[in-house]
């Protein structure tokens, strides 16, 4: 326990690009892209890091059990994960800044989930005296795939979440909710089935909220957080400049066709609906069916990927080109 401490201490005033390097002559299994912030720190039995998973800055986990995040999870800032057990967390999954998550008994977030900002997880429920007849409360947290708690959500011990469920924002969850809920209040109770809120998607219906994105990330993405002034804007196009590069965004939907053709001394970035289509040479691609973008630094590229997470709910994978 001691050698776990100071591994923690030293892990925490570390710069970022020698956590992963101390972990893993700890024995950590830390694959290839996986990243732990400033001021942050990780301690467990075992700990393993999926590719691309992210521990933010000022992020604190110090378990007795197993630590396992998946692949391109990410662990907000401001975060607190401590207790006796396990946490593991699926892949592409999310726990939002500040929260609170208690791990005496396991907790398990399955693949595509999220916790909101401020959700807090309680395995052990106790304080007046167990002997003089007071109550307690020890058992895990399971949260499922694509599930999605909002901000706020309270999760008491015990409780288990079936899959393809939302949790409205500040609910306070005492009873397992089934597979396929939509559930608020406090406490917490089933108001109708994920099917009546959730669209049928067609190939069709996809180009159009694509489209909707891109006019979203014009205004919101482009103007307001990039100050990017000027913008033209065709259907499946935006045009632009940014820091003395031209710009030229494409949609190509469910039909294969560009929509436009980018100039020579433009860079593309396209929006992908259809399978293998002719696509512009050089172009930075976002791969929609199969959720991949090409790995690049490129500023405007990982401004499209990171709106459409935050903004879209809309996951892509990094990925080398070769």
């Amino acid at each position: 326990m001691l050698w776990r401490a100071l591994l923690f201490g030293l892990v925490f005033v570390s710069p970022p690009f020698l956590k992963a390097w101390l972990l893993r002559r700890a024995g950590a299994r830390i694959d290839n892209g996986a990243v732990i912030g400033w001021f942050s720190a990780v301690a467990a039995r075992r700990v393993e890091l999926g590719a691309r998973a992210a521990i933010k800055p000022f992020t604190l986990i110090f378990l007795d059990g197993d630590l396992a995040i998946g692949a391109y999870s990410e662990v907000s800032s401001f975060t607190l994960v401590y207790g006796s057990s396990d946490f593991v967390v699926g892949a592409e999954s999310y726990i939002g800044p500040q929260s609170l998550i208690n791990v005496e008994e396991p907790v398990r977030i399955g693949s595509g989930s999220a916790l909101g900002p401020r959700a807090m997880v309680f395995t052990h429920g106790s304080y007046l005296p167990y002997i003089e007849g007071y109550w307690v409360r020890m058992a895990g947290v399971t949260v499922g795939n694509k599930v999605w708690c909002a901000a706020g959500v309270f999760l008491h011990p015990g409780v288990e979440i079936g899959d393809d469920s939302f949790v409205n924002s500040c609910a306070v969850v005492t009873q397992s909710l089934p597979p396929g809920s939509v559930a608020e209040g406090n406490p917490a109770r089933v108001v109708y089935p994920m099917a009546r809120v959730k669209r049928k998607m067609g190939p069709r219906q996809v180009d159009l909220a694509l489209e909707r994105t891109l006019v979203d990330f014009a205004e919101v993405g482009l103007r307001r957080q990039l100050r990017i002034e000027t913008i033209e804007r065709t259907q499946g196009c935006l045009r632009f400049a940014y820091r003395d590069r031209l710009y030229c965004v494409l949609l190509v939907g469910s039909d294969g066709r560009l929509p436009q053709q980018p100039a020579a001394t433009e860079q593309a970035v396209v929006l992908v609906n259809a399978e293998n289509p002719p696509l512009p040479a050089n172009a930075l691609i976002m791969d929609v069916p199969k959720r991949v973008a090409a790995l690049s630094p490129d500023p405007i590229h990982t401004a499209l990927r990171l709106f459409l997470l935050r903004y879209f709910g809309v996951r892509f994978r990094e990925e080398s080109a070769d």
